[in-house]
């Protein structure tokens, strides 16, 4: 056996036969290296068909073991990245190896011979029966070329003629595989015979198909015809009322619209009678009429505007939130007055699960009005919002038209739920589209792209709800009136546990009242120690967990009654799941309690410094923001400013190394509220002088040493009283603020109110409270840390 080693060339849906001519078009990489190859010698080249198309880098079991050897006759250029190649084959071939894949293929491969074989009867026979099937499957396809059927009926050699055949008929690149394996002449004949015959069963049915349907088609417009013809003589004898038509016509007379709708859906009944019998335009105006007509043009629920039963309904329904309330009472009393107000727009803001949208809900029962939620999150395309033109195929109304259908009522109140959670992309803005809804002077003459008839939403009541107010567009939340929902309080999640949430998992549960009762102080410690939160999801997920417990042993006959305290709470819910912050609880030198919120409440947030004898290097650690960096440095310019005045050496931004630290480093902090604890620490560090562990303090703090404002400030007194402290620190400007904090908060805690740091530190030191004895006690301490290096530890 020998073999030659040939560059190959992979075929796709192709197949070259020996002694015919074949063109093809090649681009990809490795192909155009190997006609090179081929071009540079005796411009031979191996052709062998891929077994399967979508292959695009083929290894030899991707390719057929049969193939041709052609000789290349020309190669033409026909774009940057594409040549079209016309080849003449040479001799059939055996691929043995794929020995190269990169950057061509090349292989071993071994020619083969054709057996000769004699012109006998039965070979003659076959060649009659080849030209017999090939006559009927050329009435079947007329538009074969003359000169194929001349060359095939001129042929006598039957190998030659089953590969002519083969070549150039459109058959699968599998039956032409066939052909080409088949090295026997007469055998090849026979198998070019029995794919012939196969070809013209398929070709039958495919006629006889074709005939079925035009047939259907025929019997289709022959009724058309007709009725056409009917609707012609009904004109002619004055009869050419149609049903459906009258009671489209109908109903929308009786449903008393504005001039202009009633004239448009009219026109479209009279382009209905205009179509013809079951045409597509006709599908269309059917369907645009049916969601007219389902609209709820006239029909409104009688509004309930009395401001005592409301209240009574939301404080049934929800505990706290005050604010919001009383802005939805204020409205009902506006409504009281004056029934023919327009409808607001209110945007509830706030974390996840302090009960936006069930106080959405809340709103509309107090108010009597039909309710319907859209979910905005993840809406990128304008059309959810305005509807899509009644031409296209599958076309819609707008989810606002189809909330007022879903309602049955034009005063609904509707409730735009993850407002800030819109998208954009190349279909357009939702957002720029809610501009006009959520406009109470322009929404009187809403337009929705699919009705195209103005439709009044004056009358609804639009309530958004949001996390967060920073990803929603301006002009937007320039139409809505803000309220802003804040973190519960651990006393106000307590009660909506005692009065809302557990009675709901008893009864989900199936347990009575007596069988399952839960303290007060275990509550709390679900609270603190299980939850971490500004709603009360997570603290209905825990309840339930208990209650399922509780079913089990109760099921199991262990008892009868549960008893859940603190001390019995870890063995239902296992071990604490959130520790407290850490916080300092005694007197310490270089580390404050400063105050941090969170989207889950207040939190303590310790503040420790460490100066050491160096080169004036500050070191800044805990994952901290940019706005806390500044502030740090703005707190150490500030002590600068003062050295004198507070007895500190002029000169230990060169001589000391200070390192401001805030715990817990993997998670991220940021915000100027640090300022005065950091500008406590640092200075308690430099003097050695001890802050009391049971202050806490929060303000910014600027180069002149004032004391700014700070935001959060209800949820940083609950942590404050939350971790045992005693005193708090704010600024002069929040005073005002403590009005809104909780009033448990309030008198539990010792409010100081600071104007410059120097307010901070005369409360903050634990030590030498009459002023001038503080002046010689950091005097000492200045002089001690001249003679003495120290390093203080943490």
């Amino acid at each position: 056996m020998m073999t030659e080693n040939y560059p190959v060339l992979a075929l796709r849906g192709v197949t070259a036969f020996p002694k015919l001519s074949l063109s093809f078009d090649v681009e990809r990489g490795i192909s155009l290296f190997a006609l090179d190859c081929a071009m540079e010698g005796n411009h031979d080249i191996f052709l062998v068909t891929q077994r399967e198309i979508s292959v695009a880098e083929p290894e030899e079991a991707d390719l057929y073991s049969i193939g041709t050897v052609c000789h290349i006759v020309e190669i033409l250029k026909t774009s940057d990245t594409t040549v079209r190649v016309r080849v003449e084959g040479r001799q059939r071939a055996r691929l043995h190896r794929l020995w190269q894949t990169t950057p061509f293929l090349q292989a071993n491969v071994e020619l083969l011979e054709e057996p000769a074989i004699r012109h006998t009867d039965r070979i003659e026979a076959l060649l009659r029966q080849t030209y017999s099937i090939f006559g009927a499957y050329h009435d079947l396809v007329p538009n074969l070329s003359d000169d194929l059927v001349a060359t095939v009926l001129d042929s006598r050699d039957p190998g030659e003629l089953a590969d002519y055949i083969a070549q150039n008929l459109t058959l699968r690149h599998q039956n032409r595989q066939r052909v080409l394996e088949e090295l026997h002449p007469g055998k090849r004949l026979e198998i070019i015979n029995e794919i012939l015959v196969h070809e013209l069963d398929v070709l039958t049915l495919e006629l006889e198909m074709e005939q079925k349907v035009r047939e259907r088609v025929g019997h289709v417009q022959r009724d058309m015809v007709l009725r056409e013809q009917m609707k012609v003589l009904k004109h002619e004898l004055g009869e050419d009322g149609d049903e459906e038509l009258e009671e489209y016509a109908e109903k929308i007379q009786q449903m008393q619209l504005s001039e202009e709708v009633e004239k448009k859906l009219l026109k479209e009944v009279d382009r209905l009678a205009k179509q013809p019998f079951g045409s597509a335009e006709a599908t269309v105006i059917r369907n645009y009429l049916d969601v007219c007509l389902e609209m709820p043009w006239n029909e409104t629920t009688m509004e309930q505007a009395d401001v005592e039963k409301a209240a009574a309904i939301l404080d049934q329904d929800h505990f706290g939130l005050e604010k919001v309330k009383e802005r939805i009472l204020e409205f009902i009393a506006v409504r009281q007055l004056n029934p023919e107000a327009k409808g607001k727009i209110l945007c509830l803001v706030g974390p996840p699960g302090v009960g936006k949208t069930s106080i959405a809900v809340s709103v509309a029962k107090a108010m009597n009005r039909k309710l319907a939620r859209l979910s905005l999150g993840g809406v990128r395309d304008e059309a959810d919002i305005r509807g899509h033109r009644k031409t296209y195929i599958g076309a819609m109304p707008g989810r606002i038209i189809d909330a007022l259908i879903r309602a049955g009522s034009m005063n609904p109140l509707l409730v735009l739920d993850e407002i800030d959670k819109l998208g954009s992309d190349m279909r357009g803005d939702p957002a720029a589209a809610l501009l006009e809804v959520l406009d109470s002077e322009q929404n009187s003459t809403y337009r929705d792209h699919y009705l195209e008839v103005p439709v009044d939403l004056s009358r609804v009541m639009f309530i958004t709800t949001a996390n967060t107010l920073n990803t929603i567009p301006r002009p937007l939340l320039d139409r809505m009136e803000v309220i802003e929902l804040g973190s519960y309080t651990d006393e106000e999640k307590l009660q909506i546990a005692k009065r809302h949430l557990l009675p709901k998992q008893l009864k989900e549960h199936g347990l009575r009242k007596g069988q399952l009762r839960i303290s007060d102080g275990a509550i709390r410690s679900i609270i603190s120690g299980y939850t971490r939160e500004s709603g009360v999801r997570v603290l209905e997920r825990q309840l339930g967990k208990v209650c399922r417990k509780a079913a089990m042993r109760l099921i199991s006959g262990e008892v009868k009654r549960i008893t859940l305290t603190e001390k019995t709470l870890e063995k239902v819910l296992g071990p604490v799941r959130y520790e407290p912050s850490l916080h300092m609880k005694q007197d310490e030198i270089g580390i404050v309690n400063g105050l941090a919120w969170t989207q889950v409440g207040g939190e303590i947030l310790e503040v420790e410094v460490n100066v050491m004898e160096g080169s004036g290097k500050v070191e800044l650690t805990g994952n901290l923001g940019t706005v806390m960096q500044e502030s740090a440095k703005a707190a150490l310019s500030c002590l600068r400013s003062r050295a004198a005045a507070l007895h500190i050496e002029s000169d230990f931004y060169k001589t000391k190394d200070i390192h401001i630290h805030f715990p817990e480093g993997a998670v991220p902090k940021d915000g100027p509220s640090a300022g005065i604890a950091i500008t406590t620490a640092v200075l308690s560090a430099l003097t050695g002088r001890k802050v009391r562990g049971d202050v806490a303090m929060t303000g910014e703090v600027t180069l002149r040493g004032r004391v700014l404002a700070i935001g959060g400030l209800k949820e940083k007194t609950m942590a404050a009283l939350r971790y045992g402290m005693t005193t708090v620190i704010i600024p002069k400007a929040n005073e005002k603020d403590l009005e809104d904090i909780d009033q448990t908060v309030r008198h539990a805690l010792h409010f100081v109110t600071a104007e410059t740091v120097d307010d901070v530190f005369a409360e903050a030191f634990s030590a030498a409270k009459d002023p001038a004895a503080a002046v010689d006690h950091l005097a000492a301490l200045a002089a001690d840390m001249q003679e003495t290096p120290t390093t203080l530890c943490l």
